[in-house]
This record gives structure tokens, C-alpha cells and sequence, in this order.
């Protein structure tokens, strides 16, 4: 199983530069990051920084989100967000700057949340026009830009699996990208409600990204009740064939003891 390890929900112990470190000495050899930087563009130094941090650590970047805002103040991404327009485009050419130099493909874009004083079409057809140069952005260097269903925030628009994929068809038929696909977050689906065995029946083969964390609790695959190993071993099954992300919450010195199990019993 190709496992990556999401180091901005996990090791958070550590500072964020010790992360990708840590990840290895743990055993795994690819890490991925929601956007790492207070900014849309960070500085030269800021960058250098953190792609130091992955380079010397010996770890394959897999995934790295488009500026998302203050996500522990609540917001859920740029895409959408009128009035922001410009700062999304302008962090487009650094995400895949950094993409190029660390060798990453894959680029998960929140779609943000609802904003009161506009309409859901006004915002909808920001967010198509935002994909849409965001897939081009990325195509450069080989990129798909990711959308993902996402819960615990009540003014996110994206619930379902299918919510997501008709703005990605939009987006498809609007502007002609092709790279763009679903981030299959298991955690997110199953608390929103989805029929995960569904989607997964359907799309698996089309899936960009998957994403897990055990419910209740957002905590590591065994914490809960959710059968991620099935999930995952059906959408393998249907012909999804990329990493595996670990985004869940769990203590440093617990992280991954699931994993050490599950080596464990394979040998």
C-alpha cells in the first residue's frame, strides 16, 4: 500500500518544516501538505524553505493544495470567493512553480465557501473560470487540479462526490480541460451522508486523489467503524492506482501504530 502522509493534519507536534522528516523516519517515503504559506505568494525564502525541507528529507511531495485562506478561521478555499479572484490566479504560477521543482502532479483546490452577498451562480461561474485557469496552470508540468467534497463547514457548497463532479464536467465542457478530477475523501463522503460504496463502484477508476480518516473522531483507520481497507482494496480493484493520503488526527506518538500493526501481520 502507497501511503502518504498528510503533514499539515499530522505531526503537528513538530514544527511544519520538521514534518517531512519525521514522516520518514516513520517509515514513509511521500508527503503531502494543505497550502503551507500565510500568503498566496510567499517569498523567495519562505519557498526555498520548505522545498529544502522536503528535498533533504527524502520524501516525494504528492500532493499540495491551491491557497485555501485561513482555514482555521473557517474558510474552505479561494475558487469561489469573489473579491479574490486575483490572488487565486497569482498562486496558481507558485504552486506550480513548487510542483515543478519537487516533482508533484497533483493539486487540490478548495471550492470555498458560499458568501452571503452574492448568488450561488455568481459564485459558481467564478469557480469555473478559477479551475479552469487552474488546470491550465498546472497541465504545464503534467498537473491535475483535484476538487473534493468536504465536511464541517456548513457554507461549503460540495457535499457529495456528485456535487463535485458536475463542476468538474462544467469545467470539462467549458473550457476543454482535462485534467481535473475528484479527490475521493472517505472521511468527508461518509460524514456527509454519501453512499461511499457507490461512488466508489462508479468513479473509483477516475478517482485523482483518495484521501482517509476513520469516523467518528477524524482519527487514524481503526478508531472508528468505517471500513477504509475495504474501500480502499475495492477502488484498487477498479483500477485506481495512486497514493493513499492519511489525513486524520492522532497524537505523534500514535500516528501510525496502525501501520506498524498492518506491517506487522503482513510478514
Amino acid at each position: 500500500m502507497t501511503y502518504t502522509v498528510n503533514c499539515s493534519i499530522l505531526l503537528t507536534e513538530l514544527p511544519l518544516l520538521e514534518r517531512p522528516a519525521a514522516a520518514k523516519a516513520a517509515g514513509f517515503d511521500a508527503v503531502e501538505f494543505w497550502w503551507p504559506f500565510a500568503t498566496s505568494v510567499p517569498t523567495d525564502k519562505e519557498t526555498t524553505e520548505f522545498e529544502t525541507a522536503i528535498k533533504d528529507a527524502g520524501v516525494q511531495l504528492t500532493g499540495l493544495n491551491f491557497n485555501a485562506g485561513n482555514m482555521p478561521g473557517g474558510d474552505r478555499g479561494l475558487v469561489s470567493w469573489k473579491g479574490r479572484c486575483s490572488e487565486f490566479k497569482d498562486n496558481i504560477d507558485v504552486v506550480a512553480g513548487i510542483g515543478e521543482r519537487l516533482g508533484c502532479k497533483a493539486f487540490n483546490a478548495l471550492y470555498g465557501n458560499r458568501q452571503d452577498e452574492f448568488s450561488p451562480e455568481e459564485q459558481d461561474e467564478l469557480a469555473v473560470k478559477n479551475l479552469a485557469a487552474a488546470a491550465a496552470g498546472v497541465a504545464r508540468i503534467g498537473g491535475t487540479v483535484l476538487l473534493e467534497p468536504v465536511s464541517g463547514a456548513p457554507k461549503y457548497p460540495l457535499l457529495t462526490a456528485e456535487d463535485a463532479l458536475k463542476v468538474i464536467a462544467r469545467v470539462k465542457a467549458e473550457s476543454g480541460a482535462q485534467n481535473i478530477k475528484l479527490l475521493a475523501d472517505f472521511y468527508h463522503l461518509a460524514v456527509n451522508g454519501d453512499d461511499v460504496e457507490s461512488v466508489i463502484e462508479n468513479h473509483a477508476k477516475d478517482f485523482g486523489h483518495i484521501q482517509i480518516a476513520d469516523n467518528p473522531g477524524r482519527g487514524a483507520p481503526g478508531t472508528g467503524t468505517l471500513p477504509l481497507g475495504e474501500w480502499i482494496a475495492r477502488s484498487r480493484e477498479l483500477g485506481y492506482d495512486g497514493y493513499i493520503g492519511l489525513e486524520y488526527k492522532e497524537p505523534q506518538e500514535t500516528a501510525f501504530s496502525w501501520a506498524i500493526r498492518q506491517r506487522a501481520n503482513a510478514n
